[in-house]
């Protein structure tokens, strides 16, 4: 059995500096084999302080962090921080909006899994797009040359109802849970838009899929509180989701 975990970490420099102690937190008391992270800081090196502190505090990580195409290609990235062996590792531009997907082959439990990551355009309106994404994605996949199994993560900006999410359910995967995992921003010190009493959790666009050949045997969400003495401040404006699988094909 291996455990993945997701994280949109929130690109935005709010209160990053407070906030990311949070995030610590949660991978120590979580520990899992594999993180996938949206929304790096490129200008703030928020990949590489999560994973200079981590092992600072005894959980030692790799790193593959992939940047955002075009304009975003200094500001945002992706990445997959893992602690078990990397076979092998790759990444894909969509040429669409900047985007992009990455792979590691990772050693997990004697068996090589791929494990995905990606970030779907945002824009709600536009599935169509996030359709395209998708289909490229799946092509990808379905070119990869023999794992034990796949795994995607990423936060896909799309509702369980979409037609986004229906194409990765065509293709074999499913969504370890449908939960809200997406809530209002962030509050700046001082601002409301952050409810007092808890997060404004609205949807469901984060996902970690298993194909046909896992099993999940737990899944939940982290990142879920807020510091104990400051109600506003969260780790990010997305709860994380977290899944135990187990290779059966």
């Amino acid at each position: 059995m291996f455990r993945v975990a997701l994280l949109n970490l929130y690109q935005g420099f709010t209160r990053w500096d407070e906030r990311r102690h949070l995030v610590v937190e949660g991978v120590l008391a979580l520990k899992p084999d594999v993180l996938v992270l949206n929304e790096i800081s490129i200008p703030v090196q928020s990949g590489h302080w999560l994973q200079a502190t981590l092992k600072e505090n005894g959980r030692e990580y790799a790193l593959l962090q992939q940047s955002k195409t075009g304009a975003l290609s200094q500001a945002e990235a992706q990445g997959i921080l893992t602690t078990a062996p990397i076979v092998a590792s790759e990444n894909f531009d969509y040429r669409s909006r900047d985007r992009v997907a990455q792979v590691a082959t990772l050693r997990l439990d004697g068996r090589l899994v791929d494990v995905w990551a990606t970030h779907l355009h945002h824009v709600s309106e536009e599935d169509g797009l996030r359709q395209y994404q998708v289909q490229k994605l799946l092509g990808w996949i379905h070119d990869r040359p023999g794992p034990s199994a796949t795994v995607v993560a990423g936060d896909f900006n799309a509702t369980p109802d979409s037609m986004t999410v229906q194409l990765m359910r065509n293709a074999g995967f499913s969504p370890t849970q449908t939960q809200p995992t997406s809530r209002t921003a962030l509050a700046e010190v001082g601002e409301a838009r952050m409810d007092a009493d808890g997060p404004s959790l609205k949807w469901c666009i984060d996902y970690i899929w298993a194909d046909a050949r896992i099993a999940v045997t737990d899944t939940g969400l982290w990142a879920d509180k807020p510091h104990p003495e400051d109600p506003k401040l969260w780790p990010s404006d997305h709860v994380g989701v977290w899944a135990d699988l187990q290779v059966t094909g």
